[in-house]
């Protein structure tokens, strides 16, 4: 799929699973999963949602930051084989999902940065900016970027659930384009078949423009309608 899908994808994945984990334990960590960590997981699991294209030389991911992702993913595309190759499997949503966790253990600023970087990429991928002025874009994404991250931050958002919503994310991913017709390795490096492969619908196609793109967008507004309790949450007047 396309880098918005996968960005709408992420949204939605999280919006769906809050209801299911909200007040559990799992693996040591608990989730109680306020407006604040409701938001910041959604823009984490877009962004997250974008990573296994790092391979790519054209994804929206590989853009984002110019030559420092270009860099990562050319140097990602060398280790894993490709595009939708090691990067498109549950060995590297592992791999993610642990790195960050132990980010996240480690020192609140590196999560700060992370999540900085992962909103950033979340907005990319869900168009926010300008297609013909990179330079004006990459402003814009910035401001609001730093914007969301100093708000979140300034909320008190508790972010010990990070790991898991990359690993997530990065799984949505793979699920995403196991729909389409070149299908993805999952089980790579022990089994390199693509699953999937010539049974769906085309990248950018009719059916991701008008079904999956449409239907993944009604999802956020569903979500968000079921997930907050607004009255609380807008201004008296």
């Amino acid at each position: 799929m396309m880098g918005h899908s996968h960005a709408l994808s992420g949204v939605v994945g999280w919006m769906a699973v809050v209801p299911l984990v909200q007040g559990a334990e799992f693996l040591g960590l608990s989730f109680e999963l306020g407006p604040g960590e409701i938001i910041a997981g959604s823009l984490v699991c877009a962004g997250a949602a974008l990573l296994p294209d790092l391979d790519h030389k054209s994804a929206t991911v590989t853009k984002t930051y110019g030559k420092v992702t270009e860099v990562l993913g050319g140097m990602l595309g060398f280790l894993f084989g490709g595009h939708r190759m090691g990067t498109h499997s549950f060995f590297f949503a592992i791999l993610m999902g642990v790195i960050v966790q132990l980010l996240a253990l480690w020192s609140e600023m590196a999560v700060q940065v992370f999540v900085f970087l992962l909103i950033g990429i979340a907005l990319q991928g869900l168009g926010f900016g300008l297609d013909k002025n990179r330079v004006a874009s990459g402003v814009i994404n910035a401001l609001a970027t730093a914007g969301i991250t100093l708000a979140l931050f300034t909320a008190g958002v508790n972010y010990t659930w990070l790991g898991l919503a990359v690993a997530f994310g990065v799984i949505l991913h793979f699920f995403g384009d196991m729909v389409t017709k070149m299908g993805v390795p999952i089980f790579w490096p022990l089994w390199k078949k693509r699953i999937g492969q010539g049974k769906g619908f085309v990248t950018d196609g009719p059916v991701e423009q008008k079904v999956v793109t449409p239907l993944l967008t009604v999802g956020v507004i569903v979500g968000s309608v079921y997930l907050f309790d607004w009255p609380a949450i807008l201004p008296e007047y």
